[in-house]
């Protein structure tokens, strides 16, 4: 396992070196005679193990054991310690949940996690780690932390000043380490080997190169013994000063400096919303270089230091830097052989105010675009539906003869489709027209229709009863032609005579069943997983203005293939992605799935479904954040509406006894916040008036968790949009 954390710059020969060491590592033969890799295999495991053996790998062992994670932790310590392993932390790993144990020259790595779904059981994991830089442990050594890369060594020896001096002046001539000379010393010029300890010792040892025990460059190290008052021994080892860098390269973070040298780094800030920058880092050097190397880069990039600040608990260096937009601190301490570097800068107030200004007037313009453009598409969407529906007949249907479906279709009906109790088509005819045609067709065969108030020339929905039995139309203009779709339980009765008679439902089932057998591949263009062997799929995301992520993403798609390979597909898919299965309310049948997720940005929910003979897919992932920042996330247990209006007058809509006011323009530039209301979840009934303009009136379905947003269109029309 690598000891590099985020932000490690590898040197290039050092990346090398270890490449080679892994091409040697791969080889059956070569792997039997590196004595510096344990075979993982050959270790004991704890009582009731059940080995992982689906996926052989000579460097990894898997199993799971019926204990928790924290008892199992405890009882692989014990296992490996009597087994003469020693454990110890890493520099700065001191929070790792996972385990490190040295044995000679080969080292060892223990990782724990909770079994999926069962937290009374653990699942345990043996990695090899290869020790670079091998130093001599103690026995009986406390508070032992080791870096086995440079190296770096601190612990407390139970044994007195001189017997820890003997051991070390034994064992390290027994890895190869030797005393340093001053002729040995000579390639370095600012080597001092005389340098005093109080209450102590020091020595300087080198290594020379030793492929087969794992010497590379080695740099020399400096050991240093002091005693304790209780009559034990101090014990560092650690690269020695005069052989680190003194001229430090620069890297950024955050915008800002740090050294190239370095174990980790880590920052907060710098992005365009944020006015405050944090770095943490642990520089590879000696506090003087570091000081050097920002006493260069820090004015280079506009800064300029303004004296001492007040030192916290464990700081060497102080001081504080300004920019024009900034003021900061720069605070240097050391920690093992680490130099750390604490850097904070932060807006002054007088770049807040210019910062909040010019993000007003970016969202600005940005709400003033948009409210033009959504005008320029709504008018010309209307132009264009006026001139397809001049395209579209008014003249009266006739019925389609010799039909074998369960409602009459008209004579120019087009790419008809009939299964499982519905009914599809599309047409030449106005809405106007085939409404005409179904009333004059169902009436006289006893249907009674249901009066509805979608009734424009664009679209029509028609309710027809009949003894227990419905049928529900909807009618809709979809560019030059109308689209008719019907279902209900009175197709579904009618259904049974062409299955009984063993038509196929569809012209195409055989290529359907050969796209089926193809193993599902994904799409690698699309932002949400979908297999490339689709015959539909649509994606939609919801954004507000200002916010750069998506509030909420839903994918939906039909792919020609059974159901339990789609749900393969997803597992498989979704957990490359990072999302977590929850097993929480999931529901896994024949003909229809529903599990939930937990995804990197927020929850997620993927339903699976038969229809037409291909499983239909509806994932839909919600991103907290984003919701948070524009301020529609619902309340727990709440649903959340927000009313908008791109409209040139104002509105009333009524909904749960509550009638609100939407102004013009509400959502746009000149308006942009918009009246929001708290809902318990439901299904509700809504009314919508506008000077001028015909009464609307509709419902919507809201789930508990769900924001949805209703736009009212320049013409009076409602549209309904899930924005979380």
């Amino acid at each position: 396992m690598s000891t590099a954390r985020r932000g490690m710059q590898v040197p290039a020969r050092w990346r090398l070196f270890a490449y080679g060491l892994f091409l040697i590592a791969s080889f059956p033969m070569a792997a039997h005679a590196d004595e510096g890799i344990v075979d993982v295999h050959s270790l004991p495991k704890l009582d009731g193990a059940e080995e992982d053996i689906s996926r052989p790998d000579p460097y990894r062992v898997t199993y799971r054991v019926p204990t928790t994670v924290a008892v199992t932790t405890a009882a692989a310590k014990k296992l490996f310690f009597a087994n003469g392993w020693v454990p110890y932390v890493r520099p700065l790993d001191e929070n790792n949940s996972g385990l490190v144990f040295k044995k000679g020259r080969q080292g060892l790595s223990l990782s724990f996690t909770q079994w999926l779904g069962r937290p009374d059981q653990s699942g345990v994991d043996y990695r090899p780690d290869r020790i670079y830089s091998n130093v001599p442990f103690p026995d009986g050594a406390i508070d032992l932390v080791f870096d086995e890369t440079r190296p770096y060594l601190g612990c407390i020896a139970p044994t007195a000043f001189d017997a820890t001096a003997d051991f070390y002046a034994k064992e390290m001539a027994a890895i190869g380490w030797r005393k340093l000379t001053p002729e040995t010393a000579a390639r370095w010029p600012n080597a001092d080997l005389s340098e005093a300890v109080p209450n102590g010792a020091r020595a300087f040892y080198g290594h020379d190169d030793d492929e087969r025990g794992g010497f590379y460059r080695q740099k020399p190290v400096m050991l240093t013994l002091t005693r304790r008052d209780d009559g034990r021994t101090n014990v560092e080892i650690r690269t020695a000063p005069f052989a680190l860098p003194t001229d430090l390269e620069a890297d950024e973070m955050s915008g800002l400096p740090i050294p190239r040298q370095h174990k980790s780094a880590g920052g907060r800030g710098g992005d365009a919303r944020s006015n405050r920058r944090e770095l943490t880092v642990a520089a590879l050097a000696d506090l003087p270089a570091v000081l050097a190397f920002y006493h260069r880069e820090l004015p280079a990039r506009g800064w300029q230091e303004d004296g001492n600040a007040p030192l916290a608990a464990g700081d060497e260096v102080a001081i504080k830097i300004s920019s024009a937009e900034e003021i900061g601190v720069l605070r240097l301490a050391r920690k093992y052989d680490f130099t750390m570097v604490y850097l904070t800068a932060q807006l002054k107030e007088s770049a807040i105010a210019a910062r909040a200004k010019a993000k007003k007037d970016a969202d600005d313009q940005f709400m003033k675009d948009a409210d033009q453009m959504v005008k320029d598409v709504l008018a010309a969407d209307q132009v264009r539906r006026k001139a397809q529906a001049a395209t579209l007949s008014d003249s009266p249907l006739q019925a389609l003869a010799n039909s074998n479906m369960p409602l009459p279709v008209p004579e120019n009906a087009q790419e008809v489709e009939f299964d499982d109790g519905r009914l599809e088509f599309n047409s030449t005819s106005s809405v106007k027209a085939l409404a005409a045609f179904y009333r004059a067709s169902l009436k006289p065969a006893g249907w009674k229709e249901q009066p509805s108030v979608i009734n424009q020339p664009n679209m029509a929905v028609m309710e027809f009863s009949k003894a227990g039995k419905s049928i529900s139309m909807t009618l809709m203009q979809m560019g030059a032609k109308v689209n008719v779709s019907a279902n209900g339980s009175g197709l579904r009765v009618a259904a049974a005579t062409p299955a009984a008679k063993g038509k196929p439902a569809s012209t195409d089932q055989a290529g359907a069943q050969a796209k089926a057998s193809e193993p599902l591949e994904a799409d690698p263009e699309s932002a949400l997983p979908v297999p490339k062997q689709r015959t539909s799929t649509s994606l939609g995301t919801a954004k507000l203005p200002g916010i750069e992520a998506p509030s909420r993403r839903e994918l939906e798609a039909s792919v020609p293939a059974e159901l339990g390979d789609v749900l393969a597909f997803y597992r498989t898919e979704l957990t490359k992605l990072g999302w977590q299965e929850k097993p929480d309310g999931a529901v896994i049948t024949a003909d229809r799935v529903q599990l939930a997720f937990a995804s990197p940005q927020g929850p997620a929910v993927l339903k699976l479904g038969r229809a037409n003979g291909e499983t239909s897919v509806n994932l839909v992932q919600k991103n907290p954040d984003a919701a948070t920042k524009a301020d529609i996330m619902p309340k727990p247990g709440q649903a959340k509406l927000l009313l908008g209006n791109m409209g040139d007058k104002d509105a009333q809509l009524t909904i749960n006894k509550q009638t609100i006011k939407v102004a013009a323009g509400a959502g746009g530039p000149q308006s942009p916040k918009v009246p929001m209301l708290d809902l318990p979840p439901g299904k509700y009934q809504y009314s919508l008036k506008m000077a001028g303009r015909p009464a609307r009136n509709d419902t919507i379905d809201i789930a508990a968790g769900d924001a949805w947003g209703l736009m009212v269109g320049p013409t009076g029309e409602v549209l309904p949009l899930q924005m979380y």
